[in-house]
Formats: structure tokens, C-alpha cells, sequence
């Protein structure tokens, strides 16, 4: 899981080229990556698109949502798939999926609750 934080971390961290549109990840030999889309309905927030990119040990998730694009990385969870990246957890199970923003406070509720469609 360190290092899986380790490479979400470095992916903020390289610089691309203002025309880029694709990022491109070493990953560690004999990984298939395997990219699974999702959209989700989140009521009054609107809608999230959701990409799960999976290729053990490597687990991310891209999010847009109202103009943002993020990527997170999966993050150790008790149940569920949780992924984490800047002030935002996404919790996914099933085919509900809660988006956490920490900035509200740790024990906050999810700023959307939402169903895949």
C-alpha cells in the first residue's frame, strides 16, 4: 500500500507538458492494467464519472465531477474499495459510492451519495 501512495504522490509531483493528455506509469512485470468505467448519479451534486485502473499491486481511480479531474489511490479500507488523493475519499461498494471531502472535517459526511448507473 506504501508504495502504492508512494507512485499517486509521484504522479502529482511530475511535471507534463501543457499539451499532454496521457500519463504514462511503469508498471511492475507481468501487471495488465485493466481499466473498468463507471458513471455515478450523486441527487443535487450532479453526476461523477469514475475510471478504476487495476494492475496488482497498482490500484487508482480517476474522478470528474463539476470540472475537477482527479486521481486517487486505493487506500487501506474495511470494507469496500476506498481511494484517496489531495482532500478527497472516494468510498465505493457495491453500486453506491460516498465522496468524502477532509476539508469539512474528519468525521464529516460524505458531500455526495451516490448510485451507478
Amino acid at each position: 500500500m506504501i508504495r502504492v501512495a508512494i507512485l499517486a504522490l509521484a504522479l502529482i509531483a511530475v511535471p507534463v507538458a501543457a499539451r499532454a493528455d496521457n500519463i504514462v506509469i511503469p508498471l511492475p512485470g507481468g501487471a495488465k492494467p485493466e481499466t473498468i468505467k463507471a458513471t455515478y448519479d450523486c441527487g443535487a451534486f450532479g453526476q461523477v464519472s469514475a475510471s478504476y485502473i487495476n494492475a496488482p499491486p497498482v490500484a487508482l481511480a480517476t474522478l470528474a465531477f463539476k470540472g475537477q479531474f482527479l486521481v486517487l489511490s486505493n487506500v487501506l479500507s474495511g470494507s469496500g474499495a476506498r481511494y484517496a488523493g489531495g482532500p478527497y475519499i472516494w468510498w465505493s461498494k457495491g453500486r453506491g459510492a460516498d465522496l468524502y471531502d477532509l476539508t469539512k472535517g474528519e468525521d464529516a459526511p460524505p458531500i455526495a451519495s451516490c448510485t451507478e448507473r
